[in-house]
């Protein structure tokens, strides 16, 4: 039984201001979250929540996974560029070319994102977020398919992506180079049974994918802290 896409999970070292930068720029509800950190609940068919967990980390180095926003318009791509920066975001330069159509954006605490021009084929039909874009390998793109449960809805020159069988945005990866990982990712996956499914039983599962447990001091946590076959972590919670 595979495990279900809960939530994305930012780290953050203001809580409170990022949710409410995400929520403002997403039309998404904040809601109360049963450990330290901030929810926030989809206000469409997106499929998973947003969760901003305290950190003391300071961000370095470009995240490996961003949102792809959509755009039905130009004059809609612009709003929402406008209304990003009217919440705290920033222009930032990641090497893009001035011919490409979309903006890079960056949040009120550095995390990468962009506002993808209308006409975008591969995105139609994928809601505001479009994409959680990622750093990644073919084969991190398999394990994620296997993982999920996922198909595979492009895989060509080994770049990758992923979609629920029941819509909302892709989960797509690049392909190499795949830049050196420095740190902790800022943003992670959380991954749950769904409920009457066993824990342990499905981090075996996720091992026999790929997958490997990791030690970051959790502790006693109630969750189980894993890598992906690139070595970036996801946490599996307990059923729900």
């Amino acid at each position: 039984m595979t495990s279900q896409l809960v939530a994305l999970s930012f780290d953050a070292n203001d809580p409170p201001r990022l949710a409410r930068f995400w929520a403002g720029l997403l039309g998404w509800e904040m809601a109360d979250d049963p450990g330290e950190g901030i929810t926030l609940l989809p206000g469409d068919d997106t499929g998973f929540r947003l969760r901003f967990v305290p950190s003391q980390e300071e961000k370095t180095g470009q995240n490996q996974i961003h949102f792809d926003l959509t755009s039905e318009s130009l004059e809609g791509q612009q709003r929402t560029v406008d209304r990003a920066l009217e919440l705290g975001g920033q222009h930032i330069d990641v090497g893009q070319r001035p011919e490409e159509g979309h903006v890079v954006l960056a949040d009120p605490e550095g995390n990468e994102f962009c506002v993808i021009e209308p006409g975008n084929n591969f995105l139609a039909e994928c809601g505001f977020i479009g994409a959680l874009s990622c750093d990644g390998s073919q084969e991190v793109g398999y394990f994620w398919s296997a993982a999920l449960g996922w198909p595979l809805v492009w895989d060509q020159n080994q770049e990758t992506a992923i979609r629920s069988p029941h819509g909302g945005p892709k989960i797509t990866w690049g392909g190499p180079p795949v830049a050196e990982k420095t740190g902790k990712n800022r943003l992670h996956l959380d991954l749950a049974p769904p409920a009457g499914g066993d824990q342990q039983a499905e981090v075996d599962r996720l091992v026999s994918l790929g997958a490997r447990r990791l030690d970051i001091g959790q502790g006693e946590a109630g969750h189980v802290v894993m890598a992906d076959p690139d070595g970036n972590e996801f946490c599996v919670l307990t059923p729900r």
